[in-house]
């Protein structure tokens, strides 16, 4: 009896850590489309954002938190399907008899999960470590990674890869979202329903809000 106890509370543990790492990571994604949305004010206006933070010394600490804070994600995540398979051999995703079952993103997660980490390092190396341009603005002299994001989704491969990631990251966090809640024990029958519905509102905003960035610095270059 103990044993199970403890073995239950080492996996309301785990969904707690999934729960706050996925929402500190909504966060992130969140202020990351919304700083990259000064790509359409023009270059300056995006240069200068990005060397706002790129110069910042804390940049580094920050990045180190990222790293912690995605593989923290990601391992709890495997122990925790894993252990729901061991638990339930034979469908973790059974419909209840309310007629709620699984949705396609909460019964894709772990896919949509490892298709996003495998975007985000083809999507580092394309651009955080892409081509270097230097360029001036008001006497400081920054990188124009402005040039570097437009160059890079001219390549219709490029772009179709990107638009492929990020409507799978939409998918992915409108069901992780609301489900961060309910794993920290925050799911009171009155609010979750709100919940489900910002969550599938976060997940549009995000897939739509990366995919027009995409689309409009490929339009750019005249195609």
């Amino acid at each position: 009896m103990t044993s199970k106890k403890c073995s239950t509370s080492t996996s309301i543990g785990k969904k707690q850590i999934m729960g706050v790492t996925g929402l500190l990571l909504c966060g992130f994604v969140l202020t990351h489309l919304l700083g990259n949305l000064t790509l359409f004010i023009g270059s300056d206006a995006f240069n200068k954002y990005s060397h706002a933070l790129t110069s910042n010394p804390l940049i580094y600490l920050a990045e180190v938190g990222l790293v912690i804070l995605f593989f923290s994600h990601i391992v709890m995540a495997i122990k925790l399907t894993r252990e729901n398979k061991a638990a339930r051999p034979t469908d973790y995703y059974m419909r209840t008899k309310s007629g709620r079952g699984s949705t396609f993103a909460s019964s894709t997660m772990i896919y949509s999960g490892v298709i996003t980490l495998i975007f985000l390092i083809i999507h580092i190396n394309g651009l955080k470590f892409g081509t270097h341009y230097d360029t001036n603005i008001a006497g400081v002299e920054m990188r124009d990674i402005y040039r570097t994001t437009i160059e890079y989704f001219q390549a219709p491969l490029h772009l179709a890869i990107y638009l492929i990631a990020v409507i799978t990251l939409g998918i992915h966090v409108s069901h992780g979202f609301w489900s961060a809640f309910q794993s920290l024990g925050l799911n009171h029958p009155k609010y979750m329903p709100k919940l489900r519905c910002a969550s599938v509102l976060f997940g549009l905003l995000i897939a739509i809000g990366f995919s027009t960035l995409a689309i409009y610095c490929y339009l750019q270059g005249g195609h």
